[in-house]
């Protein structure tokens, strides 16, 4: 899969991209990576990539041109067939785990990275299939947000993970958030790991771990539970996860 990131600072992706698992995917060629500059395709020698916006207000607004052409230029340099190119802003819909799993049927992304007080709405309209948003937050430009969808989409894709089961157990994969991890030493500051994990019972430990992620979702997420239809096996793990944490509550 090939990832296009239009920006106003490549070094700043570019440096973000080298390492991880992006970095060492690019070095496996698992996944290409490429930035795209809009000052390089300004037409005034002084390569303006902003204007006042109409109306009068604060800030300054991205130019439609510049930005059309980079978009351009990056769609004409891949032969992908499927190819999606996603405006990242606060406006835009909201990028969950389910979105970036159906991404990874793509053969190019291009994200393009706002600045300043946001850019030409007619750029979304024509050269932009879809506008998505990493949260209910302002950050200075769209990079670290291209940056996040980049990773999210590429540690999904076939042999990027050293493990190919780590992605099916991350948080929100099954719907759930994900359950607690130990390693060694077994106890720390009177906290030990839970007997279960130590027990080399693999029925046990899944169900302890499903039981884990049900109740944490619960007890963090309420707006997720809402949407859920448990069945009486998962009721029946809540119910033990809530009696559990009562009695720790107890102890403690």
């Amino acid at each position: 899969m090939r990832f296009d990131i239009v920006t106003l600072f490549p070094d700043m992706v570019t440096a973000a991209m080298g390492i991880g698992v992006a970095g060492r995917a690019i070095e496996r060629r698992l996944i290409s990576f490429k930035v795209w500059n809009p000052r390089d395709y300004t037409h005034d020698k002084h390569k303006t990539v902003d204007d006042r916006p109409y109306g009068g207000g604060p800030g300054m607004v991205m130019k439609y041109q510049p930005l059309h052409e980079a978009v351009l230029a990056a769609r004409n340099d891949a032969a992908a067939s499927k190819k999606k190119t996603v405006f990242l802003s606060p406006q835009g819909r909201q990028v969950t785990q389910q979105l970036l799993v159906e991404s990874t049927s793509l053969e190019q992304i291009i994200l393009v990275a706002g600045r300043y007080e946001g850019v030409d709405e007619r750029f979304i309209q024509l050269d932009c299939d879809d506008e998505w948003s990493i949260g209910d937050y302002v950050i200075s430009g769209g990079e670290l947000a291209a940056l996040v969808v980049t990773d999210g989409i590429a540690r999904l894709l076939p042999g990027v993970l050293g493990d190919g089961q780590s992605a099916e157990q991350d948080s929100h994969m099954d719907g759930w958030l994900d359950c607690p991890h130990f390693t060694r030493p077994e106890t720390i500051a009177s906290l030990c790991t839970p007997s279960v994990l130590l027990s080399g019972n693999h029925a046990d430990i899944h169900r302890w771990r499903m039981k884990q992620a049900i109740g944490r979702t619960w007890l963090r997420r309420p707006d997720i539970m809402k949407k859920k239809q448990l069945t009486a096996a998962q009721k029946q793990l809540l119910n033990e996860f809530i009696v559990e944490l009562e009695l720790d509550k107890g102890v403690s």
